[in-house]
């Protein structure tokens, strides 16, 4: 288990490849058993929500997510292994929540997201499962399946002027709702 170096849009080759799809997995090898491993270690080295292969040079659909154990949700403090996800059901009803991204550190922005989902995906075991996520969690299912598609988060806004630096803090009430921890938040 290892700690891997994040790929950021700060570095032209790095937004390359994270604008490329991923591919599907077909099995799970020990070589993919450590990168799922690697990828919790690094997620929690860099008080990230979730991560996706690709964000460390891997373009595989997999995914990690864990929220804050203090975080009002049964899945709260377990991290969820995804592999191929796909969303299956997005709610009507949506919400602005502060999202960040450890792929585009520094910057963070409002973004309309889908209180609900329902993501089906494999476990690390190759089983079969549906999670049914709402407000932070649908949150962070919906970021880390953008990044399986290459697509960034601020590619939802309608101008890159509505980024924020993490210096100018998100309101209060949509603090929790960050996907990458808001440096000193």
């Amino acid at each position: 288990m290892a700690v891997l170096p994040i790929l950021t849009v700060e570095k032209p080759a790095d937004e390359a490849l994270l604008r490329q799809k991923s591919k599907r997995v077909s099995r799970l090898d020990g070589g993919l058993q450590r990168l799922i491993d690697d990828l919790i270690d690094t997620v929690h080295a860099n008080d990230g929500l979730g991560l996706a292969a690709p964000q460390v040079g891997r373009l595989l659909r997999i995914c990690v997510v864990e929220l804050p154990t203090d975080y009002d949700d049964p899945l709260a403090g377990q991290t969820l292994v995804l592999c191929n996800p796909e969303i299956v059901r997005l709610s009507e009803e949506t919400w602005e929540p502060s999202e960040g991204c450890l792929s585009v550190p520094r910057y963070w922005a409002h973004i309309l997201r889908a209180m609900r989902c329902t993501v089906k995906a494999r476990d690390r075991q190759w089983k079969e499962f549906r999670v049914k996520g709402e407000g932070l969690l649908a949150q962070v299912l919906q970021h880390e399946i953008d990044h399986l598609n290459g697509v960034l988060f601020y590619d939802h806004l309608p101008s890159l002027d509505l980024l924020r630096p993490v210096e100018e803090k998100p309101p209060r009430q949509t603090r929790a709702a960050s996907v990458a921890a808001v440096p000193g938040a």
